[in-house]
């Protein structure tokens, strides 16, 4: 009697459809990004033999403790009054150089936004989400007071109820139809009246 050879299985497609799943879950698998603070090192300076000298009422000083306590000007503050005393500081317009700032004037403040510098210290016990609330409040100042003076001198060059963030925004956007060249020279304009001079001491 004829021995019979055991049926094999053909798995000459198991290739094929493994490499169709490896595929499919390449394309349907989504990568998360990694979230953190968008930050930009300020300029290096040319270097210069003359101390700059900072007065000290140019310096809005923030300390974040380790118990996540905000200490503002050496008092004790809430998070949801920060934004408006940043604001204040920024804006007091002091030295009467500013002419579109809309402080109090406050000679004992900041003498104008330019000179102003908001100095931000926490401890290494801080907890990561106070600092980022915090980092939140003082960099939505600058971005308020920017929306401002763009809403009031935006209509003057072309660009009608468009905020600061918008302009931004619009800059970016391809498909943006309007004069790109002159919102960047507004957008500039802008930053330099408002510069967000945010310093982290060690």
């Amino acid at each position: 009697m004829a021995k019979r050879s055991a049926p094999e299985v053909n798995a000459g497609s198991m290739a094929d459809i493994a490499f169709l799943l490896l595929i499919f879950f390449l394309v349907t698998t989504t990568i998360p990004k990694d979230s953190g603070i968008s930050r930009k090192l300020p300029p290096m300076e040319p270097p210069n033999d003359d101390e700059v000298v900072i007065k000290q009422k140019n310096i809005f000083t923030v300390l974040l403790n380790n118990k996540d306590q905000l200490l503002v000007e050496d008092e004790l503050m809430e998070l949801k009054d920060l934004r408006k005393a940043a604001i204040e500081f920024l804006d007091n317009g002091g030295d009467g150089s500013c002419n579109y700032c809309n402080g109090a004037k406050n000679p004992k403040s900041s003498d104008n936004p330019d000179k102003a510098i908001i100095s931000l210290k926490n401890e290494r016990e801080t907890s990561y989400s106070a600092y980022i609330s915090v980092q939140n409040e003082l960099v939505a100042a600058y971005n308020d007071l920017r929306n401002k003076r763009a809403l009031q001198i935006g209509p003057q060059r072309g660009f009608r109820d468009m905020t600061f963030v918008q302009m931004e925004e619009n800059y970016k956007d391809p498909k943006f139809n309007g004069n790109k060249e002159k919102l960047k020279e507004l957008i500039d304009q802008i930053r330099n009246e408002y510069p967000e001079k945010l310093s982290e001491v060690q």
